[in-house]
């Protein structure tokens, strides 16, 4: 019975010992995740390499798809990362991408953007938004939504408050921007980005319904309505005056924040980047931990986004599953220790039974030999 429970003890550091060897490697992983989900370009790099080890071809795959849509900049982006993580391209590729990069940054590309931005004020990449911003800063762009939507509001029509509300604040900060001789410029630019993608269906739904109730809160929709009533971009003067007459400037911090957070977005991974974070975001704050991201990662931002989706500014789910890997193996460590414990004490228990057998044995054999003695001959 005795060797039973040695032997008891023993299996359980084997299966636990094996159970361990099983179970750590997934909750180191979880571990990490979990630490570094405060900081997305961590978070990302940890759940890249998750990523790639699945996959081999992850990487070419994305280069040619963004190539055949016709997207230069994300096939560049992909590029960009298989540089960083040490992963094999294609020679033909590689040049196949730099020609549609040299072919999307040429001259006459950029100009025929341009104006589709200054006329039509949709922006998807960085010559379309600079034509948006230009005609949003000589206040045509933001006249010509306000009027819209505002006139579709009078009218008891269907109506984008959003747009209406960037459009508001866009011709306030406007005028700041050149009362400050350009100051608030990178506002300016992260509204008109964020009222672009609300027009082309790019705006995530969350972020939309937030960005939706702000600019409700920076409107005075009765003041607004009187000013639109006579409002047209042909008279742009009497008409910015009148908006601004309802824009309340002390709701706006919000939205404010917001641009300034899309348009650092915008530095570090252009246009289609900064439109890229706005589709997966469903928060302000989804947006300020895109900045941070393309902060730390650069022009590798876009690809990242692509693979991970809002994966790679936070933890999506999942959080219950890494925190039952981390139990998990605390479990097993116990299961371990409790079993290496009663294995320790067993063995002990053992050696001390033995000893106490042995001192029985010769302190028997001691007396015998003394009784022997006692009864010897006189």
């Amino acid at each position: 019975m005795k060797w039973l429970r040695i032997s008891t003890a023993l299996t359980g550091i084997a299966a636990c010992s094996f159970m361990l060897a099983q179970v750590a490697p997934h909750a180191r992983e979880a571990g990490a995740i979990l630490a570094a989900q405060d900081d997305p370009a961590a978070l990302s790099e940890l759940k890249l390499d998750a990523v790639l080890r699945q996959n081999d071809r992850l990487v070419q795959d994305n280069i040619e798809a963004a190539l055949a849509a016709g997207d230069a900049d994300l096939a560049d982006s992909f590029v960009a990362l298989a540089r960083d993580r040490n992963i094999a391209v294609p020679d033909d590729l590689l040049a196949r991408v730099s020609d549609a990069v040299k072919e999307e940054n040429s001259t006459s590309h950029f100009a025929r953007r341009f104006a589709t931005g200054l006329v039509t004020g949709s922006a998807d990449d960085v010559a379309s938004l600079s034509g948006t911003v230009v005609g949003d800063l000589f206040v045509i762009g933001d006249v010509r939504d306000v009027v819209r939507e505002g006139k579709h509001l009078a009218m008891g029509e269907d109506t984008d408050r959003l747009v209406l509300g960037l459009a508001a604040a866009g011709l306030a900060v406007t005028a700041a921007t050149y009362v400050s001789i350009g100051g608030a410029a990178p506002v300016r630019a992260g509204l008109t980005l964020v009222k672009d993608a609300r027009k082309v269906g790019r705006l995530g739904e969350g972020l939309a319904a937030w960005a939706g109730r702000s600019a409700r809160e920076v409107v005075d929709t009765p003041v607004l309505q009187n000013a639109v009533a006579s409002g047209s971009v042909l008279r742009p003067g009497q008409t910015v005056s009148a908006i601004k007459a309802a824009f309340r400037a002390e709701k706006a911090g919000a939205l404010v924040r917001l641009g300034k957070d899309v348009t650092r977005v915008a530095e570090k991974t252009g246009t289609r980047g900064a439109m890229d974070s706005l589709r997966i975001a469903e928060g302000p704050k989804d947006v300020a931990r895109a900045a941070r991201l393309a902060e730390a990662q650069g022009s590798k931002t876009r690809a990242i986004m692509k693979l991970l989706g809002r994966g790679a500014l936070l933890l999506v789910g999942g959080a219950f599953d890494l925190a039952l890997w981390l139990f998990g193996a605390v479990l097993t460590l116990f299961g371990l220790l409790s079993s290496i414990k009663a294995t320790t004490e067993r063995l002990t228990q053992a050696w001390c039974d033995r000893r106490r057998a042995r001192r029985l044995r010769r302190a028997q054999v001691a007396a015998e030999a003394a009784l022997a003695v006692a009864a010897g001959p006189a």
